[in-house]
């Protein structure tokens, strides 16, 4: 083996991007190579002008705004004497540090119940994947009690000097979605099709109440959303394509959530509200997470913000700054979008809170210091790092320095304790004490699952349905196929215990029940026969009546679903051999397909008796069973009443197409879907037939670089932590954000953005490894074939003083391992290189490349501490290796 010599990782950036991008937790990727751009955005192209033709005194890339395009908002529970008179009272008792404090949103992983009662800080949150004791499968008792203790800490005035409640801020996006046993309802694309904000309303109250029951006082939702680039990894967190959909659905969840009449505001019965994210995250190029909007501005207003209209004028408390660009400026530091427009404008008087270490990716800001967040108008950092001390102590120092006025942060403290007290938070009892605190009978009870079975039933759309196969008798013989038929953590998609939705079990899910599970109960019941095969193999002798084939995408959280084109499995389609297997030995099929977005799936389609978007259903399963089957006697239980509110796309190219599109041409258009009514009805839109269009487009497709771990795992691999130690071989899945053995520690850490890169420490007791695993052989021999490396992003926290590799295993006894050792050695200690590895060095160890069950696994016996991210598989770089092998 011969080794060239490692090269570091560089930017081609101008020194001003350089000293500003000086931490790589200061700014994205995107941003690093946007601060390369003469033409990008800063926050001081954001300027203020006193030209006549600008009256409202601010340009954007010298492009004029217009204040006048905002409306001026009605919005309910403001200007109420008696609450101005307690802020403002409250507030003139306030010490600066005590006030920034308020400010200050740390994370329950990296704050004690001590640094609550020290600073007093005015909220704090658990992020996706974080939990009580760092423990997923807390108890609602351990998160009451941990809601309890910080909030006794806040009261306690012993060390800070002031009593003011703190709040606890959680992502129950659908449904308490980080509890263990909680209702999780469909994700916000399926609600979007039952075109109902009725129900969306009860399915708010309800999840209020289950996250009352563990004393939690705020959720951070809705997402209001208008996605128009389906590449978006956030585009089921959008209701709708339609902006009239998105402000129904917003006024009807934060009426849900936080109580619609002046009686039930903020009762003990409810939740703070937060319509996120300010603004036009759904219109990113490219459908870019954390990426640039160039709408104009009427068409930001048009678009984007009607879902504030819709939450602003329910009396939402709460907005949550949006991690995009519009026009390059970064919307934490913009002051039009977030002052001008939201605050004086349309008239909001509650806070404004960032996302996860937002104001770091500001120019000339960091995680640790952001003045110009304050000064553009946001009310709380969101910091939920190490990084919440010195940012507390940088901004009190810019206070007194003068580079943040004591204006600014006297509002910025108004609005956070006017919320409160709007709240009740000063007169209702610790967490512990509230009437719904430790009902955990409300959690998962089966009131809650039925309005979640309904969602889910009226959430259903109906793309295809040939010779009205459907509905089914529930007296046949089925069979029950895919991978994802008894997979509930697959069909409720990210955000469900775990931030990617990753790492879960049926047993992670008490009380929720399968799509198979709600179709063998359904089928049992009136004497037919379901049997599970996820490979769709049978008994010839026993062939079944119909198939039903339940599959499609992994779970995915924000940036991490990013993809660059809409064809579902490209490169390879084993769901679609399997719909074809099934189809060849004469079994009727009906497909349910579980996704995010639309995605071309027309080989699926044709291959495809029946086919249903499920969207992502949540833990509710058996509601698609009760759409799919009829009563015993023939008699139809429920119909398909779903309709598209996302258009669907004719190409894996068209990932723009929205309806009012001046160019409009979809597949099936936005409002499409078929019920059973439509066999007696010959208006009906036309049943799609098997000779529906399908082009060479995979075949053809060039090959692109192949995420590992980009920000977290990629389908289909999941990640585990295991040791070597004799002859005793130890391995677990990585469900927690922090997680151990007797060997290895791991941890997530923010490089650019949430949670992208790991933390790795090898305590040189015995052989610990971190490896990428799936569950059945992968086929990467087009990348072996185009010359490409494995590529990682990686940073050495300690002198190497033994081998540490980089492996790869295959299907049956096949394995290979490469040292880097030497690449490691060469490297400035805490510093982030890019390392390349020809995958020749694999082969040549016999690795076989059509079978790949593990295309990485760091591993070593030394004491070691490393950190990686970013791992990638790179075609045609070959010549451009850290390590080669002839």
């Amino acid at each position: 083996m011969s080794v060239i010599a490692l090269r570091p990782k560089t930017f081609s950036l101008s020194l001003l991007a350089v000293l500003t991008c000086a931490s790589l937790s200061g700014c994205s990727k995107t941003e690093q190579i946007k601060a390369a751009d003469s033409q990008s955005v800063k926050p001081s192209d954001v300027a203020a002008s006193s030209s006549p033709n600008n009256p409202n005194g601010y340009s954007i890339n010298g492009k004029s705004t217009d204040i006048n395009i905002w409306p001026q908002l009605t919005i309910p529970h403001k200007n109420q004497e008696d609450v101005e008179k307690r802020v403002a009272d409250l507030l003139a008792k306030m010490t600066l540090e005590q006030k920034v404090a308020q400010m200050i949103q740390p994370e329950i992983r990296d704050i004690t119940v001590e640094d609550m009662r020290k600073y007093g800080f005015g909220s704090y949150l658990n992020g996706g994947g974080s939990y009580p004791n760092q423990d997923k499968h807390a108890t609602p008792a351990d998160w009451i009690a941990l809601a309890d203790a910080m909030y006794q800490a806040s009261m306690d005035d012993s060390l800070d000097g002031i009593s003011i409640p703190t709040m606890w801020g959680t992502d129950a996006v659908h449904g308490h979605n980080n509890v263990i046993g909680a209702t999780l309802f469909p994700h916000n694309i399926g609600l979007g099709a039952a075109h109902h904000p009725e129900l969306i309303q009860q399915i708010a109250a309800i999840t209020a109440k289950e996250v009352m029951v563990t004393g939690i006082d705020w959720v951070f939702a809705p997402t209001v959303a208008v996605v128009r680039d389906d590449r978006w990894g956030r585009t089921y967190e959008g209701y709708s394509e339609d902006p009239a959909i998105v402000k129904s659905y917003s006024h009807a969840i934060v009426e849900g959530l936080q109580g619609g009449n002046d009686k039930d505001f903020l009762s003990d019965q409810h939740v703070i509200a937060t319509v996120k994210h300010f603004l036009g995250d759904g219109g990113t190029e490219g459908g870019d997470d954390q990426g640039d909007n160039i709408a104009s501005e009427q068409a930001l207003f048009d678009i984007h913000a009607q879902g504030y209209v819709g939450g602003l004028t329910a009396g939402a408390q709460t907005v949550m700054a949006s991690f995009n660009s519009w026009h390059g400026a970064k919307n934490h530091g913009n002051p039009y979008l977030l002052t001008d427009v939201l605050k004086t404008r349309m008239g909001f008087d509650g806070f404004v809170v960032g996302d996860w270490n937002g104001h770091g990716q500001v120019e000339g800001c960091s995680n640790e210091s952001c003045p110009q967040a304050v000064n553009a108008g946001l009310d709380v950092f969101m910091v939920p790092t190490a990084a919440w001390k010195p940012l507390y102590e940088s901004t009190i120092a810019q206070v007194k320095s003068g580079l943040i006025s004591q204006a600014r942060i006297d509002d910025a403290v108004s609005r956070i304790l006017r919320v409160k007290i709007r709240a009740g938070l000063f007169e209702k009892p610790s967490p512990a004490n509230r009437p719904l605190s430790g009902k955990t009978e409300l959690i998962g009870q089966a009131s809650h699952r039925d309005v979640a079975r309904q969602a889910v039933r009226e959430s259903l759309v109906l793309l295809k349905n040939n010779q009205h196969l459907l509905p089914l008798s529930p007296k046949a013989k089925v069979l029950v196929a895919g991978d994802a038929a008894d997979n509930i953590g697959k069909q409720s998609g990210g955000w469900s215990i775990t931030w990617q939705g990753t790492d879960n079990q049926n047993a992670d899910f008490p009380g929720a029940t399968s799509i198979y599970a709600g179709i063998a109960k359904a089928v049992s019941a009136s004497g037919g026969n379901a049997v599970l095969s996820v490979d769709g193999q049978f008994d010839a002798a026993n062939k079944p009546d119909v198939a039903i084939v339940v599959f499609g995408e992994e779970p995915y959280a924000e940036g991490n679903g990013d993809i660059d084109n809409l064809e579902y499995q490209r490169g390879n389609k084993r769901d679609l051999a399997l719909l074809q297997k099934l189809k060849a030995a004469g079994v009727p099929v009906v497909s349910v397909f579980i996704s995010g977005r639309p995605l071309w799936v027309n080989p699926e389609l044709n291959a495809s008796d029946a086919f249903v978007a499920a969207w992502l259903p949540g833990t509710e399963g058996a509601g698609i069973s009760e759409v799919l089957f009829t009563q015993a006697n023939g008699d139809v239980q429920y119909d398909f009443t779903g309709k598209l509110s996302f258009s669907w796309p004719s190409s894996p190219q068209q990932n723009q197409v929205n309806v009012h599109d001046s160019d409009y041409s979809p597949l099936l258009p936005y409002g499409y879907g078929l019920s059973y009514a439509d066999k007696a009805n010959s208006t009906a839109p036309a049943i799609l037939s098997n000779s529906l269009s399908e082009d060479n487009f995979s075949e053809q497709v060039q090959l692109s670089q192949k995420p590992l771990f980009e920000r977290a795992v990629k389908a289909p691999w999941k990640m585990l932590i295991g040791s070597v130690e004799g002859d005793k071989v130890s391995m677990e899945p990585i469900a927690s954000s922090v997680q151990s053995n007797d060997v290895v520690t791991i941890k997530t850490f923010d490089k650019q953005v949430q949670e992208d890169a790991r933390h790795v420490s090898f305590n040189g007791k015995a052989l610990g490894f971190v490896s990428l695993q799936g569950n059945f052989p992968e086929d990467l021999r087009a990348y072996l074939a185009s010359k490409s490396v494995l590529s990682m992003q990686v940073k050495v926290g300690s002198s190497i003083k033994a081998p540490v590799n980089v492996g790869m295993t295959c299907e049956g006894d096949c394995r290979a391992n490469v040292d880097i050792s030497t690449q490691l050695s060469a490297l400035s200690l805490d510093t982030w290189s890019e390392l390349n590895i020809d995958l020749n060095c694999y082969q040549g160890q016999g690795i076989d490349f059509g079978k790949i069950i593990s295309p990485f696994t760091l591993s070593s016996s030394g004491a070691v501490d490393i950190s990686f991210s970013d791992i990638i598989l790179k075609p045609k770089t070959a010549s451009m290796a850290s390590v080669e092998c002839p």
